[in-house]
């Protein structure tokens, strides 16, 4: 089985500077971390340059495999190809790999046909953005009920009918594909995996939300550490990224110390 390879999303501290975020991944031997772009008072939204961003990650040594991310990808206007190569543009001046691409998450969209036309057509139109720009489209299937993408079967099935093997990968969210109750994997064509487990034991699933989501750890109930198992056991090499939601990990007053425990367990245990 590959080894154990981490990342950190910037929302396991959101409140740190983009510097000591990327100091922290570094003290937690990590090379490989996501930035994100709906932070308030953080790089990007405050006007931080790509420039500004990129020579940060070069003086830590840390790689930003994503920008984390671009909303209501599936729900393409002229607004959105705007914002879509705003994004793409940004991602590819800082020196990012990839763009996170997020689906209409309202309850709208859900029509059987309309969402997956919806879907080809974004596909096909952020397709010759993120070649000509050199970047990965990550598709983030979410697990809630409303969402308009649910099913990574149905995202892997618009990548192939859309020949977009090459230029997008799916993410799988250890939270979202927990929620949504679907089997497969789809492990050849990942190219992240986000993780955060849920320890609360009153909320239901269907229940769950961003906010329940914490560090992995024993007492957690989304099988974290089984979906990594069959996730590598199938092929996947590629780096397990650290996203909790929960404010009781934004909270913590050592942020190392909480996600060093967090990838002790992951490594006993899978």
């Amino acid at each position: 089985m590959p080894a154990l390879t981490f990342a950190l999303n910037h929302m396991t501290a959101p409140a740190l500077t983009l510097d000591a975020f990327f100091a922290l991944a570094v003290s937690l031997g990590m090379t490989s971390v996501e930035i994100r772009n709906d932070l308030d008072g953080n790089a990007i939204l405050d006007g931080t340059t790509p420039s500004e961003v990129k020579s940060l990650a070069e003086r830590h040594g840390v790689t930003i495999i994503s920008i984390n991310a671009l909303q209501r990808f599936n729900e393409w206007t002229p607004a959105r190809a705007a914002e879509a190569k705003e994004l793409i543009d940004y991602a590819s001046a800082c020196g990012a790999r990839a763009l996170v691409l997020v689906p209409k998450n309202d309850g709208t969209g859900q029509v059987e046909g309309e969402r997956q036309a919806n879907l080809r057509e974004s596909l096909t139109a952020l397709k010759p953005l993120l070649e000509a720009a050199g970047i990965i489209g990550l598709v983030e299937p979410l697990g809630f009920e409303i969402c308009s993408l649910r099913s990574k079967r149905e995202a892997a099935d618009a990548i192939k009918a859309v020949g977009g093997e090459q230029t997008f990968r799916l993410v799988h969210d250890t939270f979202h594909h927990h929620l949504a109750g679907e089997p497969d994997l789809f492990a050849e064509l990942t190219g992240l995996v986000h993780i955060s487990g849920v320890e609360d034991p009153a909320v239901s699933v269907s229940d769950m939300r961003d906010g329940h989501r914490v560090l992995v750890g024993p007492q957690d109930r989304l099988g974290n550490t089984s979906q990594i198992k069959a996730l590598l056991s199938a092929g996947y090499t590629g780096p397990l990224s650290f996203e909790p939601f929960s404010p009781a990990v934004h909270d913590v007053a050592d942020p190392k110390a909480a996600v060093t425990q967090s990838v002790a367990y992951i490594r006993e245990t899978v």
